[in-house]
C-alpha cells in the first residue's frame, strides 16, 4: 500500500474511539480500524515506530475486508483490548490486542489474535514500522524458513510472527489477506527491540502469561461506588507505570488541548505529582498492593537524589525529561508535535507536600521504611527553605506566589506530623501554622473570605479545593466554604469544572474543562455532605470516555469531545480515589 493509501485507510479518529495496550515499559495506541497508530520503542520517552497518529508513517494494522461496524472493550482487570467488528451477512470477526507480560524493557512484544467469531473472518494485515518517527523504513528484510520476518529499522531489530505470505513493497510495507476458518483463531507477533531477538515467542504461552500477570496486579476495589471503573483505572496506572516504578503522565505526546492554539505537549514522562496522587489513591482503597509500593519507590529515589532541587518530572527510569524540540510530523488535526517538556526547568512546590502525603499513606499502611523516612526528611527540609519563594504551581505556567502549592505543603506537614515521633510532629506542625497564616495573609480574598490564586491574582482555582481534603485546614473551614462556593460558581458548565477563568475570557474559549477538577469538586461537596450533587459531578466527568473508558485531561463541553493526551494518569487517579472516597 502506498503512503496515500495507508492514510485514506487509516484516517484520525476522535480520541474517545482510541485504545491503548501497555506493559509499563511502552505502550501502543490502536484505533477502531484496528491500527496501531502510535508506539515508541524501546521506552515511552523513545522515538515512535509507529507516527501515523500524528501524521507521519507507521502502523501495525488488522481490519477485516468486509463493510463493518465496530465495537471494543478492555478484558476485566487487564489492559487486554477485544476489537469486535461486525459485518453485514458477513459474520463477525474480533481481535484481541495486548503487549506480552511481564515486559522486557529492552523490547516490546505485541500480540494480535484474529478471532473468527461468527462465520469465517477475512482480515488484511498491514506492517508499516519506521523508526525515528517514521523516517527509518524497515532493510534486511528476511523471511526465514517457518515464515517469520525479520528486519532492522533505525538502531533497532525487528521480528513479525504470523504473516508468511506477505507481499513486501518497495519501501518495506507488508501486506497480507488472511482467512481464518468459523471458531479458530491466527495469532500475530511482533517484536521490536534494541538487540537481536531470541527464541520466537509462543504466543499461546505469551498469552497464558499476559493474562495471569495482568489479573495478579490488578484488585478488585469493594469499598468503591463504581468497581467496575475504578479497577479499570487500576489497570491503566498499572500498565502506564514501568517496572522502575515511573508512572507516565499519558502515552502519547501532541495530543492538542484546543486547536491551534499552541497547546500540545509531551507526556511521556513521570511526574512526580502524579504519582503522588496514583499513589494516595490506591492507599485509600485499603491495599496496599505491590504497584503501590513500586511508585512509593520511585518518588523517594528522586527525593533523595534531587533534594531541593526536585524537578517536577523525569523519565521513567529517573533521567532527565529531554528538551523541546520538534520531529517535523504534521501532528494530529488542531495541533502540531513536540516532544521534550519545559517542565525539566521548573520548580513546582507543591510537589513537596504531595510527597510527603503520599509517604505518610505509605506509613499508615506499614510500607515506609528507612529510605522513605529519610526522604520525608529531606522533603521538610526543601519546604523549610524554598516555601516562600515564587514557584510554577500545578498548572505549569509562570512563576508566581500560589496559594495552592503552600496549601499543599500544609496538608503534607500535618500528614506527615499525624504518623511521626511527637517531637518532629510539633515541629513539622509549627511549620504549617506558619506557611498557612502567611499565605492567610496573602491569598486570602478581601471581600469573599476565599483562597485565591496568588496575591496577584485574584480568581479562584479548582485545584485550591484539594488541600483542605487532604488536611491541610478543616473543610468546614470558612476559608474551605467559601473557595467550594466560588469555583461552583464561577467555573462550573454542565457539571464539568474548568481549572480556573482566563483573564476577560469566557469559559472554554482557550481550553477545555479539567476531568480531574470535576472529580476534586465531587470530592469537595461529599465532604460538605452534598451528596447528590457530589454524585451528579462524579458521573458526569466518568462519563466523558469512550468504549475503551479512558479518559484525557480535558472534556471540550460544546463539542463534546475529549482533548489532550491519552490517557491521562492523573484523571483515572482522581476517578479512583474519588470513588473509593464518595463510598465512605
Amino acid at each position: 500500500m502506498t503512503p496515500d493509501e495507508l492514510s485514506a485507510a487509516f484516517p484520525p479518529q476522535v480520541l474517545r474511539d482510541y485504545a491503548l495496550v501497555a506493559d509499563g515499559a511502552r505502550g501502543a495506541v490502536v484505533g477502531p480500524r484496528g491500527a496501531m497508530v502510535w508506539m515508541c520503542a524501546p521506552h515511552w520517552h523513545d522515538d515512535a515506530v509507529f507516527s501515523s497518529l500524528l501524521g507521519g508513517r507507521g502502523l501495525f494494522a488488522v481490519s477485516p475486508t468486509h463493510p463493518y461496524v465496530w465495537g471494543g472493550w478492555y478484558e476485566p482487570a487487564t489492559l487486554v483490548f477485544r476489537h469486535r467488528w461486525t459485518s453485514r451477512g458477513d459474520g463477525t470477526v474480533e481481535c484481541r490486542d495486548a503487549m506480552a507480560m511481564p515486559s522486557d524493557p529492552s523490547r516490546a512484544v505485541v500480540l494480535r489474535q484474529v478471532v473468527a467469531a461468527e462465520g469465517d473472518a477475512e482480515v488484511r494485515v498491514v506492517l508499516d514500522l519506521r523508526a525515528r518517527f517514521g523516517t527509518r523504513s524497515l532493510r534486511q528484510l528476511h523471511r526465514d524458513d517457518e515464515g517469520r520476518w525479520t528486519a532492522r529499522t533505525g538502531d533497532l531489530h525487528v521480528r513479525l510472527s504470523g504473516l508468511p505470505d506477505a507481499v513486501v513493497s518497495e519501501d518495506g510495507v507488508l501486506v497480507q489477506e488472511l482467512r481464518v476458518p468459523a471458531g479458530e483463531h491466527h495469532d500475530l507477533v511482533l517484536e521490536v527491540g534494541t538487540g537481536a531477538p531470541g527464541d520466537p515467542v509462543d504466543p499461546a504461552h505469551a498469552w497464558a502469561s499476559t493474562v495471569h500477570t495482568w489479573r495478579s496486579a490488578v484488585p478488585e476495589i469493594s469499598n468503591s461506588v463504581a468497581p467496575t471503573e475504578a479497577q479499570h483505572s487500576y489497570a491503566v496506572i498499572r500498565g502506564l507505570t514501568s517496572d522502575a516504578g515511573g508512572m507516565v503522565a499519558a502515552a502519547t505526546t501532541s495530543l492538542p488541548e484546543h486547536a491551534q492554539k499552541g497547546r500540545s505537549y509531551d507526556y511521556r514522562y513521570a511526574w512526580i505529582r502524579d504519582q503522588c496522587y496514583a499513589g494516595i489513591a490506591m492507599a485509600a482503597c485499603g491495599g496496599p498492593y505491590p504497584l503501590f509500593d513500586t511508585l512509593v519507590a520511585f518518588v523517594v529515589q528522586r527525593v533523595l537524589e534531587d533534594g531541593p532541587r526536585l524537578v517536577p518530572a523525569y523519565t521513567v527510569t529517573g533521567r532527565p525529561v529531554p528538551e523541546e524540540r520538534s520531529t517535523g510530523l504534521p501532528g494530529y488535526p488542531g495541533g502540531w508535535d513536540v516532544v521534550g517538556n519545559h517542565v525539566r526547568g521548573q520548580f513546582q512546590l507543591d510537589a513537596f507536600g504531595e510527597v510527603l502525603q503520599l509517604l505518610a499513606a505509605a506509613e499508615g499502611a506499614g510500607r515506609l521504611d528507612a529510605d522513605g523516612w529519610r526522604a520525608v526528611g529531606v522533603a521538610v527540609a526543601a519546604i523549610e527553605q524554598r516555601w516562600d519563594e515564587p514557584d510554577a504551581g500545578i498548572w505549569e505556567i509562570h512563576d508566581d506566589w500560589w496559594a495552592h502549592s503552600r496549601l499543599e505543603c500544609v496538608a503534607g506537614l500535618r500528614s506527615i506530623a499525624q504518623v511521626t515521633a511527637p517531637g518532629e510532629a510539633a515541629r513539622f506542625s509549627a511549620l504549617a501554622d506558619r506557611i498557612l497564616a502567611e499565605t492567610s495573609r496573602r491569598c486570602l480574598h478581601a471581600d469573599e473570605g476565599r483562597w485565591q490564586r496568588s496575591p496577584t491574582q485574584p480568581g479562584v482555582d479548582a485545584a485550591l479545593l484539594r488541600p483542605a481534603l487532604h488536611g491541610a485546614l478543616p473543610v468546614d473551614d470558612p476559608r474551605s466554604v467559601a473557595t467550594l462556593a466560588a469555583v461552583r460558581r464561577d467555573l462550573v458548565e454542565d457539571h464539568h469544572v474548568y481549572r480556573y477563568s482566563p483573564d476577560s475570557m469566557p469559559l472554554g474559549s482557550t481550553e477545555g474543562a479539567f476531568l480531574l477538577c470535576g472529580f476534586l469538586l465531587a470530592e469537595a461537596l461529599h465532604a460538605r455532605g452534598e451528596e447528590v450533587e457530589a454524585f451528579r459531578f462524579f458521573e458526569r466527568n466518568r462519563a466523558a470516555c469512550g468504549p475503551a473508558a479512558l479518559l484525557s485531561e480535558e472534556w471540550d463541553v460544546q463539542q463534546r469531545q475529549l482533548r489532550g493526551n491519552l490517557p491521562q494518569a492523573f484523571v483515572h487517579a482522581a476517578l479512583l480515589s474519588s470513588s473509593v472516597r464518595l463510598g465512605s
